[in-house]
């Protein structure tokens, strides 16, 4: 197998490749034929695979071409370049088939991560990662959960059959403990193979080139795969000073509660109003009028209070999708010039989204494409909006029919990526960027380019460890893990149905967590009036300030983490393993590294006082307490509003002061 990295002279490349050869033999590449069959309710898919051609490839020589090499197969051949510390590969001569399979030297106790966003699990050894951008939620989970709750079955702890996930940013990448990446340029499904002790192997809905990269660090691995990917750009300064408030219904409320928070010693830096553009009451909860214009009606003087507001230190900011409320004017003029996804019947292609339906503007339609993107310009960056939530990009059906006449399923995976881009594009256009800020919830390879911020969806509003609170910190760890390193969670979750709401102590424990991230931004929740929010008590009003405060406080920590992951490619959320070589670090995945220095524990269960905590073996100081601990597992204190976070006791002297007492110093 292969030992160390390949790089370095064309005669290491060239014994390399050999060992490549020598590991694979018959088994390293495989081909075939194969078709998909996808069926999607709700942005979710159930995929059924019929493979009607297999077959190996041995690799027959390797022919050093003047540092190119060619792994010569029974029938056609591998390229492999050396590019830095990366590998390239490249098929030639397999243009008949569909299907590749590529085996990978594997050593007993490796991990591996990535492949987008996971919530369910971070070390992805042993398991089967099908890559496949999709709702991550879907009605059949959650009733189950409803069910089970109703008749007194409520396990947080418990986990669905892994093969049962989905995600909205999936991505052909993983990372290996043995310092690589893989990543596929295959816009296609991809499956994932992790379970075999002695090799991964990953298998392609297409044959494509794919690159493998190589560092002495973890930070110098993600940061390889950022040059190969792409990276976010510094957030604008406004988002470090405190809460950005969600908040809904109408522009009187929007102030009383702004006022409110203010009252109650909150720091409140943004006003985030999804409804702006209008609201509709569906069977499941408050949801939006998917039309991208001010709706003057529900929001009077909005123009003029965005305006009051910014003089203030305050941005407001909107919500928008590729969708198109068909009862609404935008639709009639899109259907009316042809920019909508249609049928194969050439009707517009309507989308069941929750209980109604909705139609896709056509992306890869250039005019469709500009018309949007003059939406965004004109009714959300003109209007004043400094910010907005970028949903969805997960739909798009493979039996509809493209502009372009590209295949739907070669196309499925990257709809996120150009709804990214078009956003993207539009702040750029109007010399907004380092102004505003739009964050994502589905991605794909590139996303990361394009997107200012992600953000990990529509959590349940409980402490469940599949869709609750603690899922959405192996969700940014993976992340991370696959080149995107900006992304938070909406603060108290989103998914609210009958007895699933939100309680004061779920709230304030996840503010607590997203106080030390990147940034700190609430939802009211899919059923506002079943969830505690912000000013749900006196006692949440209290946490609420001081987590903000402390949230302010660490703002220059923050904007320099933020600006390493713009130059380096580092993420802000980090696993404890890219600086611990320990088995329990490379296993943690529910405590994370904020940038090096501070080590972050959320508390995970209800009425927890206490947390069990690992600390790699360094020196850390409890910040709550005081206390110096060395490494090892420690139960320590962790009543609401002082949640375990540690600092590395020989960070450098700036961020000591920064953290030190910040629990007692900072009041409110």
């Amino acid at each position: 197998m292969i030992e160390g990295k390949i790089v370095g002279s064309s005669l290491e490349l060239f014994r390399n490749a050999k060992k490549i050869a020598a590991f694979g033999g018959s088994d390293l590449f495989k081909v075939g034929k194969g078709s998909n069959d996808f069926s999607m309710s709700h942005g979710s898919f159930k995929i059924k695979e019929k493979i009607s051609e297999k077959k190996s490839l041995e690799v027959k020589a390797v022919e050093d071409e003047g540092g190119t090499f060619a792994l010569k197969l029974d029938e056609g051949e591998i390229k492999v370049e050396i590019d830095g510390d990366l590998v390239r590969f490249t098929p030639v001569g397999l243009e008949g088939y569909n299907r590749l399979w590529f085996s990978y030297p594997a050593t007993p106790f490796e991990s591996v991560y990535g492949a987008g966003e996971i919530f369910s699990e971070f070390n992805l050894r042993g398991k089967k990662v099908n890559v496949w951008v999709a709702e991550h939620i879907n009605a059949l989970q959650v009733a189950k959960k409803l069910l089970k709750q109703v008749v007194g079955i409520k396990n947080t702890k418990r986990k669905q059959a892994f093969k049962k996930y989905e995600t909205y940013f999936a991505q052909p990448t993983f990372v290996s403990s043995q310092k690589y990446f893989f990543h596929s340029f295959s816009t296609a499904r991809h499956e994932f193979d992790f379970s075999n002790k002695d090799f991964h192997v990953v298998k392609f809905d297409s044959v494509a080139p794919f690159v493998m990269g190589y560092g002495d660090s973890f930070e110098e691995v993600v940061g390889l795969l950022s040059d190969v990917l792409g990276r976010q750009p510094v957030l604008p300064d406004w988002v470090y000073d405190g809460h950005i408030l969600g908040v809904q219904g109408g522009t009187d409320k929007m102030m009383e509660l702004y006022q409110k928070a203010v009252n109650a010693g909150v720091k409140v830096c943004g006003i985030w109003i999804q409804d702006w553009e209008g609201r509709r009451v569906t069977a499941v909860g408050k949801q939006l009028f998917w039309n991208w214009e001010w709706d003057k009606d529900y929001y009077p003087n909005l123009d003029e209070k965005i305006k009051e507001l910014n003089a203030k230190g305050v941005r407001v900011l909107g919500y928008c999708n590729p969708f198109l409320a068909v009862e609404k004017p935008l639709y009639q003029e899109a259907t009316k010039k042809g920019y909508c996804v249609k049928d194969k019947e050439g009707k517009d292609y309507y989308v069941k989204i929750t209980t109604f339906p909705a139609a896709m503007i056509d992306l890869t339609n250039p005019e469709a494409y500009d018309w949007y993107k003059e939406i965004i310009k004109k009714n959300m960056i003109g209007l004043g909006l400094s910010g907005w939530m970028a949903d969805f990009g997960e739909y798009l059906p493979t039996d509809c029919v493209l502009f372009s006449g590209e295949d739907p399923e070669l196309v499925h995976n990257t709809w996120p990526v150009r709804w990214a881009k078009l956003n993207r594009e539009a702040v750029e256009e109007c010399d907004k960027l380092g102004e505003i800020m739009f964050f994502t919830r589905a991605g794909f390879s590139g996303t990361q380019k394009y997107s200012t911020m992600m953000w990990n969806g529509d959590n349940h509003v409980d402490f469940s460890i599949d869709f609750g609170l603690p899922s959405v910190i192996p969700a940014m760890l993976s992340l991370t893990c696959s080149g995107f390193g900006l992304s938070h969670s909406d603060v108290g979750g989103y998914t609210t149905f009958f007895n699933l709401k939100r309680s004061e102590e779920l709230y304030m424990r996840w503010n607590e967590m997203n106080a030390f991230s990147p940034l700190m931004r609430g939802h009211e929740g899919l059923n506002p009036d079943l969830n505690a929010q912000f000013d749900a008590s006196e006692e949440v009003l209290r946490h609420g300030a001081k987590m903000s405060a402390i949230h302010a406080r660490i703002k220059s920590y923050l904007k320099d983490a933020v600006e390493y992951n713009n130059k380096v490619g580092v993420g802000v959320i980090r696993p404890l393993f890219f600086y611990y070589d320990e088995k329990e670090a490379y296993d943690e995945a529910y405590e994370y590294m904020l940038a090096r220095d501070v080590l972050v524990a959320p508390v995970l269960e209800a009425g927890a006082k206490k947390r069990e905590v690992y600390l790699p073996n360094d020196k850390w100081i409890h910040l709550e307490s005081g206390k110096v601990y060395g490494g090892g597992r420690f139960e320590v204190d962790a009543p609401v509003g002082e949640p375990p976070v540690f600092l590395r006791a020989n960070a450098d002297e700036n961020v000591r002061k920064l953290f030190e007492n910040i629990f007692s110093e900072v009041r409110v």
